[in-house]
Formats: C-alpha cells, sequence, structure tokens
C-alpha cells in the first residue's frame, strides 16, 4: 500500500508549494469544506490553498479567509466529458501543485488531478480509484460524519480526530453590506431572513407563509432568501405576509451571503443556506424534519435547533425524501407560532450581546 511522505510525519513550514482541494459541490458542503482549508493552512501556513468550484458555488470563494483563488470549472453531473476533463487537467498542470485532495469518493472526481499530474492526490479509496489516487485513504465508514469524513484526509495519515474541528467562516465586509441594503431599498433595522428551500422536498418545513404573517404583525421586516427555485414560494410567502415581507430571491449566490450576513436571524430548512448564515455568524435557527441535527447541522452551532420530541416521532430521522410512516408530521407539527416565540427570543439574545 502507498503511505503518505511529505503529507506525513513532520511538516516542513518551508514548503510552499499550492495545494488544491477538489470538494463536495453542494452549497452546504461547500461551506463545510472551508473546515479543511483551516486544517490545512494551520499544519502549512506557507502553501497556498485553492479550491475547485462550479459557478453556482463560486461566489462563497471570495468570503473564505485562506483560501487564494477559486479554480472555476463547470464539468456535467451525468457524463464524464473527456474534453473538459483534459481542459480542467492542463489548467491544473500549469499551477504546480504539489497536492490535491479529493474529498468526494467518485471516480469522476479524481480523473482531472491524476491527469495533471499533481504529485500527491489523497482520497479515500471510494470507487476503487487504483492509479487516479497515489496517497490512499481507508477507514471512511467508520467515521461518524460527513465533516469528519473530509477533513480527517486534512490530517497527516493515521491522525486521531480533533475533539473539535476548526469551524466554517464566512467574512463580509462591513461596506458591502451596508451597498446591499442601499441597492435593495431595505432600512437598516434588524431583519428576519427565510431560507424556505433545500434539496429535497421532505426537508422543507411547512408553514413559512404563517411565519412570514405573524412575524410582520409583530413589526418586524421579513426577506425571503433563495434561488430560482424558490421563486413561486417566496410569493405565496410574500402574499401571506403582506407588505412587510420582501422576495429576495435572485439568481446569484452572492445575494444570499450578503442577505444572511445582513440579517439579524435566520430561519432556514435544513440547506445551504442555513450553512452560509451559520458561518457568517448571524444567529441561526435550523428546522430538521428527517434528517439528523448531529450529523447535518453547522458546526458553528445554531442559536436554536427546531426538531420534533423524539418520543412523539420515533421514526425521526429516517433520512428518507419521502415520508412513508406519518405523513411528514417531523415537519407539519411543528407550529408557526412555535418558530416566531424562538425567532423574538433569538432576536431579543442577539440584541442583549450587542448592547453589552
Amino acid at each position: 500500500m502507498n503511505q503518505d511522505s511529505q503529507f506525513s510525519g513532520s511538516e516542513d513550514r518551508s514548503n510552499t508549494s499550492p495545494i488544491l482541494i477538489v470538494p463536495y459541490m453542494w452549497i452546504g458542503d461547500f461551506v463545510r469544506n472551508h473546515t479543511v482549508v483551516r486544517v490545512l493552512k494551520e499544519r502549512w501556513p506557507n502553501r497556498p490553498v485553492d479550491l475547485l468550484t462550479t459557478s453556482l458555488c463560486a461566489p462563497l470563494v471570495d468570503y473564505m479567509p485562506g483560501v487564494r483563488e477559486g479554480i472555476l470549472w463547470d464539468l456535467p453531473r451525468s457524463r464524464l466529458a473527456v474534453g473538459r476533463q483534459l481542459g480542467l487537467a492542463k489548467l491544473l498542470r500549469e499551477r504546480n501543485y504539489g497536492t490535491a485532495l479529493v474529498l468526494p469518493r467518485t471516480w469522476k472526481a479524481a480523473i482531472a488531478p491524476a491527469l495533471a499530474g499533481i504529485p500527491e492526490r489523497v482520497g479515500f479509496v471510494g470507487e476503487f480509484r487504483f492509479g487516479l489516487l497515489n496517497r490512499w485513504r481507508w477507514g471512511e465508514k467508520k467515521l461518524p460524519r460527513f465533516i469528519d469524513k473530509n477533513a480527517a484526509l486534512a490530517q497527516p495519515h493515521g491522525a486521531p480526530l480533533p475533539p473539535e474541528w476548526p469551524v466554517p467562516q464566512l467574512r463580509v465586509p462591513a461596506e458591502d453590506i451596508v451597498r446591499w441594503r442601499q441597492a435593495n431599498g431595505l432600512s437598516a433595522g434588524a431583519a428576519v431572513a427565510l431560507a424556505p428551500g433545500s434539496v429535497g422536498a421532505s426537508k422543507r418545513w411547512t408553514y413559512y407563509p404563517e411565519a412570514a404573517r405573524l412575524l410582520a404583525e409583530r413589526g418586524l421586516e421579513v426577506w425571503v432568501i433563495g434561488g430560482p427555485a424558490e421563486k413561486g414560494l417566496a410569493q405565496e410567502i410574500v402574499a401571506a405576509g403582506g407588505p412587510g415581507v420582501r422576495d429576495l430571491t435572485g439568481n446569484d449566490l452572492r445575494n444570499g451571503v450578503l442577505a444572511m450576513a445582513a440579517a439579524g436571524v435566520a430561519i432556514s430548512n435544513d440547506s445551504g443556506l442555513m450553512h452560509i448564515a451559520a458561518a457568517l455568524g448571524t444567529p441561526t435557527m435550523g428546522i430538521f424534519g428527517p434528517t439528523s441535527p448531529y450529523l447535518w447541522a453547522p458546526l458553528n452551532g445554531l442559536a436554536a435547533t427546531v426538531v420534533q420530541d423524539k418520543s412523539v416521532l420515533s421514526c425521526q430521522p429516517c433520512q428518507s425524501t419521502i415520508c412513508r410512516m406519518n405523513d411528514h408530521r417531523c415537519m407539519r407539527d411543528i407550529a408557526a407560532a412555535e418558530v416566531v416565540a424562538i425567532a423574538q427570543r433569538v432576536l431579543g439574545e442577539a440584541g442583549a450581546r450587542a448592547e453589552t
């Protein structure tokens, strides 16, 4: 079996060869990648770290401390795209990477780093990627959480998991937030950002329209944040909530980052925007139904985790995209009034901290 060479043992602080991370490209997972960046920078402060990124996730790179550059290269999900892989390999070769961390366990994710001849290509064996990776790691299935699987690849071979990983960080300059508010005609007061979307309908809470109405009735400004897929839902929420509710969905993820940075509190399903809000330091409420907060909540911590009592629903979490037992009660039984009350408490606590 191949063993790590410079990627294990004592660290050479004079090493300046750049490192490439090939990450998972879902938004929430991409935010989690910043933990991997931070682990690498602690080990090698003088080695630049780049992230391969898609057009969707590219705006996040601008707000990630410690990332030198995002390498924008959209590869199709449904096919190999040999020509695109060759083009990416040529680009990577020109950048003289010393190490590549291939986080996805797919064969396809390891092709370009191998064709580029990057000397160290680290990843779990996954889809039997012998020849594509040359610093194999085993035991992925024994690691408890997604972040453990990813960040372990940034550690020396065989190193135990730390008690805590460094948390993801997104940093938005204050002047960018001011400009964004002005461009959208928003006041400087605290607002509640709602993120009603998610990958998978089963993770979407039922009562965002009612919650928006209750929040607006209490004099709070409410923003609906999301992408093009949430436009119809945003219009429904605005119609229910009235003039105090704004549809701020759009095509550019940068808009979502700035909205979450400007908000006083974020209410979100288990989604990418939940991870963005938490990494920004915005007090974030995560609503969980079929998925486990232990496995999927942000490392940053949540101001409130909203989840049904397991003594009421023993089937939760089921991790399933379709409810076959309780007609989606894990989400339907979380009342809008309960979520609004928690949001008001979180806002009050954030205001009290700001005054001290």
